[in-house]
């Protein structure tokens, strides 16, 4: 199909899906609506004869085009390892030998925020393996799925995409290598990490709410419900719950997650040619600059499964016939996940090939940027922020973008003081973008990992990435006028820390979520 420039229409079908989601609360069919209204522009646009049929007929075409089986099967296959963990007995035992070493929410809290640092290789390996780890303790001390959604998902892509050895950063390695503008890639990827604003306010952030009493707005309400075990997530959860094994050990879920992880790394070195004839890719870092991340997740959640087999099988903890159910049974619990995602690609899909979104947004940051060079990093995060969000993709917004904003902000400034920041801008900016847009494959995968419901997971987590992406973008204004990285960074976090501050001291007028949790626990 070729594509069709749209314009302005070209950012509809996005804002038709996440105002829908918003409204009806209901993903699949808002996406749907959105998909048809894309292809049915494409079909106007291109002067179709037969515009309901050619509507119907490129919608469900670039569905399939853009389905990423890799992606799918790693769900699916980590559902599967889920389920069985859960059967034979390792997530409750993990549960209750955790809930004697974590004392408290705080703490909680805390090890989930660690552990989704730790995880920083790749996003989508992330969101779902520190769900299925820390959602059991979680659980046990009554933290909303939403929460703990919310820490999955801003501890993923802002983590990723301030580490050197990630996945995020070959995608943006080789996105700057095709503009020819830096000697050394990983240089310059390193150069923005202190730059990129709102991914360090999203780790201060997480930090905060970890600790402190920062719950307002729909984060209190499923914080309220969880306590007094009204969540609608559990009833979600406990639907197709499986039989428990009593003799299930800790090793049971740390051995599989273990291997998970290692496999993984081993995995993402062997794609990435590691071990393969060229000398080129002989070094870890080169490996993971050309490594595949969904090939390489398929293979490590197949190898890890495959030691469950052994583990549970062998030992008796399951027949084979009740692991294969179970297998089953966890993949059919990816379905919804997997389906969100394939008509999130979809949508995707329509807006940058059919309709031509990147060329609209791209002309935008070329006549932007000409009012003022001072003001371009702001500028840029914006205009980051907005594609990303529509799009649901930061690489294909930074794969857009880089090489615009290397040009354009060389021109303004050929000493290059601004391209270093106008580059942390663009990432800052599209990463803000996917972190929650409803039609990301993060933030659907958080809400999977975590066992939230999708819908919950972005009407909660919004209120708290806006107001860092506020203060982010006031740190980039003032980077953009002084060139100071510790005035500008320190003005973006002292407006996050009043902006919380004023929440939490508005919110200190009720009782405490801390105090609810307590009142709640005593009464049994």
């Amino acid at each position: 199909m070729e594509p069709y420039y749209a314009g302005a229409l070209s950012i509809l079908p996005p804002i038709i899906a996440v105002v829908l989601a918003l409204i009806t609360k209901e993903v699949f069919s808002s996406l749907l609506l959105g998909i048809l209204t894309g292809s049915l522009i494409y079909s106007i646009g291109i002067g179709s004869d037969m515009i309901i049929v050619s509507t119907v007929e490129n919608a469900f075409k670039i569905m399939v085009d853009k389905v990423d089986f890799n992606i799918i099967l790693f769900c699916s296959l980590l559902g599967a390892l889920v389920y069985v963990i859960s059967m034979a007995g390792g997530s409750r035992a993990y549960g209750k030998w955790a809930a004697k070493k974590i004392k408290g929410r705080r703490s909680a809290l805390l090890s989930t925020s660690a552990l989704g640092a730790f995880i920083f290789i790749d996003d989508y390996f992330n969101c779902l393996t520190v769900g299925t780890v820390m959602r059991p303790i979680t659980d046990t001390y009554r933290i909303s799925r939403a929460k703990l959604a919310y820490i999955i998902d801003a501890t993923a892509a802002p983590i990723c995409i301030i580490a050197p050895i990630s996945s995020w950063a070959a995608a943006v390695g080789s996105n700057l290598k095709s503009t020819g503008a830096f000697e050394s890639e990983m240089e310059a990827f390193v150069s923005t990490i202190p730059w990129n604003f709102y991914a360090l306010l999203c780790i201060i952030m997480v930090i905060m709410v970890s600790v402190g009493n920062f719950d307002f707005g729909p984060m209190r309400r499923s914080e309220l419900a969880a306590i007094h075990g009204e969540s609608k997530n559990d009833s979600v959860q406990n639907e197709d719950a499986p039989t428990i094994h009593a003799q299930g050990t800790v090793l049971d879920m740390v051995i599989p997650i273990f291997a998970l992880i290692i496999f993984a790394v081993l995995s993402l070195l062997y794609c990435g040619g590691y071990w393969g004839e060229d000398p080129a890719y002989h070094t870890i870092a080169s490996a993971f600059g050309n490594t595949s991340a969904g090939p390489a997740l398929v293979i490590a959640s197949f190898a890890a499964l495959l030691v469950a087999f052994i583990q549970f099988v062998g030992r008796r903890l399951l027949t084979l016939k009740t692991f294969m159910q179970g297998v089953i049974k966890g993949v059919q619990a990816m379905i919804p996940a997997n389906m969100i995602l394939v008509l999130a690609w979809a949508i995707s899909g329509i807006c940058r090939d059919l309709l031509e979104t990147q060329v609209f947004i791209g002309s935008l940051v070329q006549n932007d940027a000409g009012l003022a060079g001072n003001l371009m990093p702001a500028i840029i995060f914006a205009i980051a922020s907005f594609l990303s969000f529509s799009t649901g993709t930061a690489w294909g917004t930074f794969g857009i973008l880089i090489p615009i904003v290397v040009t354009v902000a060389q021109a303004i400034a050929p000493s290059g003081e601004l391209t270093i920041i106008a580059l942390s801008a663009t990432l800052a900016g599209s990463v803000f973008g996917d972190h929650c847009s409803p039609i990301s494959d993060t933030t659907i995968l958080s809400s999977a990992g975590s066992g939230c419901v999708h819908i919950e997971h972005v009407s909660t987590q919004l209120p708290y990435a806006c107001i860092t992406a506020i203060s982010a973008f006031i740190g980039y204004v003032i980077a953009g006028l002084t060139l100071s990285l510790p005035l500008s960074l320190g003005s973006a976090i002292v407006v996050m820390v009043i902006s919380l501050t004023y929440l939490h001291l508005h919110n200190s007028k009720r009782e405490s979520i801390h105090d609810h949790y307590k009142k709640a626990t005593q009464e049994q």
